[in-house]
C-alpha cells in the first residue's frame, strides 16, 4: 500500500498525486502536497490558548474548564488564575507547565485562555 494521505474531505484512501496537488477520485477534492509538510512543522510551532492567542513563558492564564487531576481527588476549577506558566520543549501533548495552590501540573493549552 502507498503512503499517500487519505482525503481530508471524504477520508477515503484512493488519493493520487497530480502535479503539486493530491486528488481524490471519489469526491473530486484537491489539496496541495505541501500541506502535509506544514502539518509536521506545526507540531513545533507556537503554543496557543483556547482563543488562538500565542502563549509564552511567564504568561498568566485562566482555566476555562474544570479539570479533574488523574489519580487524585483534586479538581482545578474553572476561572482559576495561574501565573508564571512555562512552555517546556518536548512535553508531549501537555504543553504548559504550571504551579497552582494544589501543586505543580502539566496542562493542555486548549483548556486555558490568556489573561
Amino acid at each position: 500500500m502507498s503512503n499517500l494521505p487519505a482525503c481530508p474531505q471524504c477520508t477515503l484512501e484512493n488519493t493520487y498525486p497530480d502535479g503539486d496537488n493530491y486528488v481524490c477520485p471519489d469526491c473530486g477534492f484537491e489539496w496541495p502536497q505541501t500541506a502535509t509538510a506544514a502539518e509536521g512543522e506545526e507540531a513545533g510551532g507556537p503554543v496557543k490558548d483556547a482563543n488562538g492567542n500565542p502563549l509564552a513563558d511567564g504568561d498568566t492564564v485562566i482555566l476555562i474548564k474544570d479539570l479533574k487531576v488523574k489519580g487524585s481527588s483534586i479538581v482545578l476549577k474553572k476561572g482559576t488564575k495561574i501565573k508564571g506558566i512555562r512552555l517546556p520543549e518536548g512535553a508531549g501533548d501537555h504543553e504548559v507547565d504550571c504551579k497552582t495552590e494544589q501543586g505543580g501540573f502539566m496542562l493542555k493549552a486548549e483548556f486555558m485562555k490568556k489573561a
